[in-house]
This record gives C-alpha cells, sequence and structure tokens, in this order.
C-alpha cells in the first residue's frame, strides 16, 4: 500500500490534494524531474512536504534541519517556508542527486537559504551541538536511513527548541511495520522508533496515515 499522492489513483486522496496543494512551478518541474528518475518513490510526497511548512510558517521557523535531501524537494519546500535570512541545513551522503534539485532552489530564489552538508548526517548533528548549537532550530525533518532515526531523534531533541517540531517520514514503511513477520533492519528499526515515541515523556506525538506514514514530535 502506497499512501503517496502522486501515482495513487484513489478518488479521495486525488480530490484532497486538487483541493489543497499550493506548489510553485519550479516545485512542480523538481517533482517532474525527479518522478523520471529510477528511485523516484524517494520523492516526499507533496502534501506532507506541504503540512511541513505550514508548521514551519506557524512556529515563525527561521532555522531548519532537513536530514535526507534526495533531489530536493523538502528543502525546497522548507526555505520556501522560511523568512529572508532563514536557514535550511541539508544533509545527505550523496550530493549527486541533489544536483537535480539545485536549478529549481535558484529558481525560486531560495538557494541563499540553503547550507548543503555532505557526509553521514549524525556527524553534521553531533558538529552542531558540539558548537553549542543545542535549541537553536525550529524544525527538523528526517527522511534518511532508516536504521538511524532513533539516534537522529536523540541528537534532534538537543537541537530543536521547545516548542519546535521534529517530523519523521516514512514512519508506516508501505505498512511493513505491522507485519511481524518482516524483520528487514529498516523495518524493525522503524518499530524500535514508533515504539519509543509512543510513550516518550519530552514530546507531544501526532502520528498520520499520510506520505508514507509521518510522525510530528512537538518538543516541550
Amino acid at each position: 500500500m502506497d499512501l503517496k499522492s502522486f501515482g495513487n489513483k484513489n478518488a479521495l486522496v486525488k480530490y484532497t490534494v486538487d483541493h489543497s496543494l499550493r506548489l510553485t512551478d519550479a516545485q512542480k518541474a523538481l517533482n517532474a524531474a525527479t518522478l523520471k528518475l529510477p528511485r523516484h518513490a524517494m520523492l516526499g510526497a507533496p502534501e506532507a512536504l506541504q503540512l511541513n511548512a505550514n508548521l514551519i510558517r506557524a512556529i515563525g521557523g527561521k532555522k531548519v534541519l532537513d536530514v535526507g535531501v534526495y533531489t530536493g524537494a523538502s528543502t525546497l519546500s522548507a526555505a520556501l517556508a522560511l523568512p529572508p535570512d532563514g536557514e535550511v541545513h541539508a544533509m545527505d551522503i550523496d550530493e549527486e542527486n541533489m544536483k537535480v534539485g539545485k536549478p529549481f532552489w535558484e529558481q525560486d530564489g531560495v538557494a541563499h537559504k540553503i547550507h548543503v552538508h555532505i557526509g553521514a548526517a549524525s556527524a553534521t548533528l553531533q558538529r552542531f551541538i558540539d558548537e553549542g548549537q543545542a535549541g537553536t532550530f525550529d524544525f527538523a525533518f528526517i527522511d534518511a536511513d532508516k536504521v538511524n532515526y532513533t539516534q537522529y531523534l536523540e541528537q534532534c531533541l538537543v537541537l530543536v527548541r521547545g516548542g519546535g517540531i521534529i517530523a519523521f517520514d516514512n514512519t508506516l514503511w508501505k505498512c511493513a511495520v505491522l507485519d511481524p513477520s518482516d524483520q528487514k533492519p529498516d523495518t524493525v528499526a522503524l518499530r524500535k522508533l514508533n515504539e519509543k515515541l509512543k510513550d516518550d515523556p519530552r514530546i507531544d506525538l501526532s502520528f498520520f496515515n499520510v506520505d508514507d506514514g509521518l510522525s510530528l514530535c512537538f518538543v516541550k
């Protein structure tokens, strides 16, 4: 089961996105370019990215962590939601896919807000902590290697301020989390995260069956 809107023939899903999505021409073009790639399923659902952007605006966000960039659709969405002096710190292990998105960052006039960090996200997040940036970020979006989700949670809970939000993508994993026979490392890691978030006293939680599962952690 795929809950993402692109390619989804469900009439209700189509109706909701047709009556809600507000994408720039650059965002539409970036989505179209990404959908032509072999690993296009890694593209974040536009309805989820728009929700993230609306949350960033609602909390007056100025500094965002984007863990797992791929072609940069999530990065672009976040950058558009920020004020002119806002910052998106975009982390990925591979800059090649990011080259697809960079022209569209420029097209929408937000490239100056985006700071790219190539390498292991856990190392970049730890560097931010070591540099004294604890509590200075407003929003984090995690859509990267699933086996490190729990580590990213702990690091982001240090970096994101009280009242900020940490969003995790793929927390349903095409419903694999419901199948006890699925013991693949990614599936096991996501089950572990979901169990941890369920009762974590440091956050308030909303868990949505949109996109491929979206978990919003509201930092206390």
